[in-house]
């Protein structure tokens, strides 16, 4: 009993640090980004390392999810580490920004594995009674790593090199591999598969087309009214098309339609999608406003983040284990509910007159507003599908949450820069080419930029005065975004998990000896 203890114990230990490695790296270069820059050049393309990371991870994420579940989890999340561990490497390496963007994408690509299959692994391994705390616990790493980031990057990159931002993963990553081979032993699947190979294709390029057009849409020679912008959108949108007409014949589908007619499936993709396009809106303008206003650096603002974090963590613990007592829906309705008031105070109560310790609380309520949904969400997503498809429904929580993140991001920068424009016109005598250099305001933060423009003291307070309320005017927009999600909440139903009796044999909901639908449980030595 204490080897099989010990095994789980190992297998946990590699999951957690394969899904901190993976969350991680979404957020920690951003701090890094500067002296990146400076020492490698590349700064009107630099975008594409955040974007290449996420575009990867957004295509990949789906197809490893289907093939875990036709060819078992482990080998694909072996895979995966490794995958982003040699990315890892050579993003440590490279010598330019084309370098560094090219092995981003690599990462990514190993990235969309090991989130999705850590979730559906660790569903596959708990009875019922046990999954909500297990759920907590992974939900909190991942709101955890996400968020702490930013901080980690400044401090590597201050104190060591920006290159250890990624060299940091290789102990991570092997001692991950390690624990899995150790202590994670599947039952092999003999069944002969079919990969559907054309709805892979078709996903992918749809998925392409949608993030290049989120990317590129607004950017020098790619505007948002423009041919080529028009093209990727219309693109993706025929794709689409064609990839749910292939899935409707497809013998085995890489995501399965009827899935959707669950509404417990379909509202918690729903919520997921929402609740990324706050938690992007959050994450990326919070220290953007602070910097602005209490005129800080970027690395002393790598810590501004931490109360949201806090919030996060205690409320995925606690998603988590109440998730397992009461209806997903009622829970989501208190998470929903919170992250209203926390968009609100955000939007209609901060102004640049509010303390920082103030600004603290309001994250702190946003954090445990969304920290719920990190957890929860992927509980009621594998509760409300067949074991066959367990791994492709965990993909798509993560799928639907990036997708979510990125539609956020780009609708909610567009309109800031919309409105930031719109302020400074207000400032007598700026020059047109001023405004069009600084476009979102963000640019305003770096004293360099300030010194080359030769901006005088009193113009660079009016103008960070006009960046501070167009970020206050995002935030009046994102409250928007949980108000939606109720409606995808009540779609939820009733549903609730039923833990096991004493002698059920793994009937829907419930978890016998012999697991979910009859499968045979992994095997631990």
């Amino acid at each position: 009993m204490d080897a099989k203890k010990s095994s789980v114990k190992l297998v946990v230990a590699g999951l957690l640090l394969g899904l901190f490695m993976a969350s991680l790296d979404q957020t920690i270069v951003s701090t890094a980004m500067t002296t990146i820059i400076k020492k490698l050049g590349g700064f009107e393309s630099f975008i594409w390392v955040y974007s290449a990371y996420m575009i990867a991870m957004v295509v990949s994420t789906p197809i490893f999810g289907k093939l875990s579940d036709m060819y078992g989890r482990k080998r694909f999340f072996l895979l995966g580490l490794s995958l982003f561990l040699i990315g890892s490497i050579l993003c440590g390496t490279a010598t330019n920004m084309d370098q560094l963007i090219i092995y981003r994408a690599i990462q990514g690509i190993g990235g969309g594995a090991l989130m999705p299959i850590v979730f559906t692994i660790i569903f596959d391994l708990f009875p019922a009674e046990k999954r909500g705390k297990m759920m907590g616990l992974f939900g909190a790493v991942f709101g955890l790593s996400s968020v702490f980031g930013p901080i980690l990057g400044g401090t590597i990159t201050d104190n060591i090199s920006w290159r250890w931002i990624f060299y940091i993963n290789v102990p991570i990553g092997i001692l991950s591999i390690i624990f899995i081979l150790r202590g994670y032993h599947e039952s092999k699947i003999t069944k002969k598969q079919v990969i559907d190979w054309l709805g892979a294709i078709l996903l992918t390029a749809a998925i392409l087309c949608l993030m290049f057009g989120l990317e590129l849409g607004g950017t020098d020679g790619w505007a948002w009214g423009s041919a080529k912008t028009i093209s990727l959108f219309v693109g993706a949108g025929v794709l689409l098309v064609l990839f749910l007409l292939a899935e409707r014949v497809a013998k085995d589908p890489i995501i399965k339609l009827s899935l959707f007619k669950t509404r417990l499936f379909t509202g918690s993709m729903g919520v997921s999608a929402l609740y990324g396009g706050v938690m992007m809106a959050s994450a990326t303008y919070i220290p953007i406003f602070i910097q602005g206003v209490f005129h800080k650096t970027a690395t002393q603002t790598s810590t501004v983040l931490t109360p949201m974090m806090l919030g996060v963590v205690i409320s995925a613990q606690l998603g988590g284990r109440i998730g397992i007592k009461f209806r997903y829906r009622d829970v989501m309705i208190v998470s929903a509910l919170t992250l209203i008031l926390g968009s609100y105070l955000l939007g209609y109560v901060m102004d640049p007159t509010t303390s920082q310790f103030t600004i603290g609380v309001f994250m702190v309520i946003v954090g445990l507003g969304m920290g719920v949904s990190f957890s929860l969400l992927n509980i009621s997503t594998l509760n409300a599908v067949p074991p066959q498809h367990k791994g492709s429904a965990s993909s798509l929580i993560t799928f639907f949450r990036t997708i979510g993140s990125a539609l956020g991001i780009t609708v909610f920068g567009t309109l800031q820069k919309h409105d930031f424009q719109e302020g400074i016109k207000q400032i007598p005598n700026i020059p047109a080419e001023m405004a069009e250099k600084i476009k979102g305001g963000q640019a305003l933060l770096d004293p360099e930029v300030q010194a080359k423009m030769h901006l005088p003291p009193e113009l660079v307070n009016s103008l960070l005065a006009k960046l501070s309320d167009s970020i206050l005017f995002i935030f009046q927009w994102s409250i928007i975004l949980p108000i939606i999600a109720l409606v995808f909440i009540f779609l939820m139903g009733r549903a609730r998990m039923e833990t096991a009796k004493p002698g059920s044999q793994g009937a829907p909901g419930k978890q016998g000896k012999q697991g979910e639908g009859g499968k045979p449980e992994p095997s631990f030595h």
